[in-house]
């Protein structure tokens, strides 16, 4: 049960990377809360609470953060520009990296199903129109409510690939549902915070750490 709460945090944790026409350096705070149809996974989620991940943003590359006593700590770096994600993770089981494309396979850019709602929210001050999308990712189908704002450009990660360039804008809100090896699981996460700031250059490098494990192999 552990490992499928690992695979769908690390799944997850890249949404909440993004950066603002106005907004292109700085950190944003968000939360994430995760709940399943599984008795087991629901009691290890409750115990945890909800996530809460912060994120660095530099022109078109990102780095998210999120530490728990479950996962461990989990660093997510994307590249817009090179089209790369590299992921650190200091865990329970050790310490491991991955550093892979994150442009969707063709098979997964066919399964695209992206419709506009009609609902709105407000979030952080920006009006944010709902979309849902669902996609067939790693032999998984995905769905998802989206609340976009389109004052914000998206920075492409592993998940918000899956859009295509087909949604004009950036979710600030967003419900997601997914079956891991026979357990749905639904995983809110919502942006809480932005503040401009500088952020060091050194974040946002893509060498892998040494001491870890390539797990991409």
């Amino acid at each position: 049960m552990k490992k499928i709460l690992f695979a769908v945090m690390a799944l997850s944790i890249s949404f909440t990377a993004l950066a603002q026409e106005k907004f292109e350096e700085g950190k944003m705070i968000s939360k994430q809360t995760i709940t399943s149809d599984n008795e087991q996974m629901s009691a290890m989620m409750a115990s945890i609470g909800d996530i809460v991940s912060t994120t660095y943003v530099k022109g078109s590359k990102s780095r998210t953060e999120t530490s728990n006593p479950m996962s461990g700590d989990i660093t997510v770096i994307t590249d817009n520009d090179a089209h790369e994600m590299l992921m650190i993770m200091d865990t329970p089981g050790g310490k491991m990296y991955s550093k892979q494309s994150v442009k969707p396979t063709e098979e997964t850019l066919e399964s695209i199903k992206i419709e506009k709602g009609t609902e709105t929210k407000t979030i952080l001050g920006y009006e944010c129109k709902q979309y849902t999308v669902s996609a067939d990712v790693e032999g998984q189908t995905i769905e998802m409510e989206l609340f976009v704002t389109e004052k914000i450009k998206p920075i492409l990660t592993q998940q918000t690939a899956v859009l295509a360039g087909k949604v004009n804008g950036f979710p600030l809100y967003m419900v997601m549902k997914m079956n891991q090896q026979g357990t749905n699981m639904t995983i809110t996460t919502e942006i809480t915070e932005m503040v401009s700031e500088s952020v060091d250059e050194s974040k946002l490098d893509m060498t892998p750490p040494e001491g870890y494990k390539n797990i991409g192999q």
